[in-house]
């Protein structure tokens, strides 16, 4: 008996997420076809761009700076009585661009935009907004998700870019005020050691970390069912799926552009 309730239980689990992925599938598809009302939809768009990338700014600074004076901190300690301190440089930023730099900042958007697009796509699914606007004929996925999609893809490597400055900045200033390394020596080593194929798979990765979170976000949103407890829980479901989802593509892209 108990044997047939696990197997019961696991065959269930197995055919829910299968339906999960075909229905995640369905939803980028649906979104990909709506790609061609890009020009009719740009405001959209931008204001989405605005949310995704603008507003997450001060957040994304603070995360940076200490992550960047962390790695410095760790570098310092990892090359003691291995390599010179004059190579602290190398090691953060490199570790930063192709690692820290995508994952801590995938992991932010993903608990800070991913979560939001879910509690507000669920908040209008259990309001009988989008069952509105199916009735006047607009497209949820063209309306709704579709510009998020778009906005979070775009606006990440951005994000990661400005992240990866501030952490190298951040690694700087704890090299230079605690540990003694002069501008001169850290920059040097990070010119010496700097190739641009770190900076383009860091950024290669950020793109699917956006698409990743805008689109289970969207998809959450879309299943939400239950009332205001129905919406917390879609809420802390996306973010933490999306943030597993993002270790996981880190691991596997890493094997696959290093």
């Amino acid at each position: 008996m108990v044997i047939k309730r696990l197997i019961q239980k696991v065959g269930s689990a197995t055919l829910k997420f299968f339906q999960e992925i075909g229905q995640v599938s369905e939803l980028f598809f649906g979104i990909i076809k709506s790609f061609t009302w890009i020009p009719r939809s740009w405001k959209l768009i931008l204001y989405q761009m605005e949310h995704i990338g603008v507003n997450s700014l001060p957040l994304v600074t603070i995360i940076a700076v200490f992550t960047g004076a962390v790695a410095a901190w760790q570098a310092a300690y990892q090359l003691k009585g291995i390599a010179p301190l004059s190579f602290l440089g190398a090691a953060t930023s490199r570790a930063i661009i192709t690692e820290l730099g995508p994952v801590l900042t995938g992991i932010v958007i993903a608990g800070r935009v991913g979560a939001s697009i879910a509690a507000e796509l669920g908040t209008m699914k259990v309001t009988e907004q989008i069952d509105a606007l199916q009735t006047m004929a607009i497209n949820p996925v063209r309306y709704l998700a579709m510009p998020r999609f778009l906005a979070a893809i775009l606006m990440m490597p951005l994000l990661v870019i400005f992240a990866n400055f501030i952490a190298v900045f951040g690694a700087y200033i704890v090299s230079n005020y605690f540990l003694g390394i002069s501008f001169a020596v850290f920059f040097k080593s990070v010119r010496r050691f700097f190739e641009i194929s770190d900076l383009i798979s860091g950024l290669l990765k950020t793109v699917f970390f956006g698409g990743v979170t805008s689109l289970l976000g969207c998809h959450i949103g879309f299943q939400t069912e239950g009332g205001a407890e129905g919406v917390g829980l879609a809420t802390i479901r996306s973010f933490v799926l999306s943030a597993a989802l993002i270790l996981i593509l880190d691991y596997i892209l890493w094997m696959l552009l290093f």
